[in-house]
């Protein structure tokens, strides 16, 4: 594909243009992080806390970046030029953003700042806050699955473009300031069927 009118986004100048001999002479480098990366022997977040330290004289760190500069022009003209593409990342989008404003909606002790400035315990109640937002999203999801299910029973006409713009991201069924009754938590709960069997699918 051939676009037009571009030239003005890739520069000429060689302190800012993409150093394609540096990241071939990294590229074994490169390589070795990616299959460390892969087979868990380095976290990513500890790669990423590792090229943040002096990243600049890291070369690793300069070959990532020129990595990153050649294929984000390439991913942009993608998203310039393929409809679907563009579909895809904004739906995508929006579910991390109606994930983290159902997270932010949660959080509402103290504003949602952490008042801590102990990194575990910062890291504790990140954690918390999202088992919490994962148990209600998945209860919810529970609850509209069990409806579908009754109005496919009472010959409702379920269409799979309206079930598949259901979210679970929702916050009336949620009492933020209600009972918190724990003392059913040691009762394991039931097998849960994950398959929605609908007629109009014919299973």
């Amino acid at each position: 594909m051939r676009y037009r009118h571009i030239d003005a986004l890739f520069s000429a100048d060689p302190r800012t243009c993409i150093d394609w001999q540096r990241i071939e002479n990294g590229w074994k480098d490169l390589t070795q992080v990616g299959l460390s990366v892969r087979e868990g022997t380095v976290s990513s977040i500890t790669l990423l806390r590792r090229l943040n330290n002096h990243s600049r004289k890291n070369q690793i760190y300069r070959v990532f970046r020129e990595v990153g500069r050649a294929v984000r022009p390439i991913v942009l003209l993608r998203y310039l030029s393929e409809p679907l593409l563009r579909e895809q990342i904004t739906r995508a989008t929006n579910k991390a953003e109606a994930y983290n404003g159902c997270t932010k909606w949660l959080h509402f002790g103290g504003d949602g700042y952490l008042r801590s400035r102990d990194p575990e315990l910062q890291e504790k109640a990140v954690k918390f806050l999202d088992l919490m937002a994962n148990s209600i999203i998945f209860s919810t999801t529970v609850d509209m699955t069990d409806t579908l299910r009754q109005m496919a029973a009472q010959g409702w006409e379920l269409s799979p473009d309206d079930i598949a713009a259901l979210s679970p991201h929702r916050r009336d069924n949620v009492l933020r300031f209600g009972d918190y009754d724990t003392a059913t938590l040691h009762i394991p709960p039931g097998p849960y069927d994950n398959v929605l069997r609908l007629p109009a699918e014919g299973l």
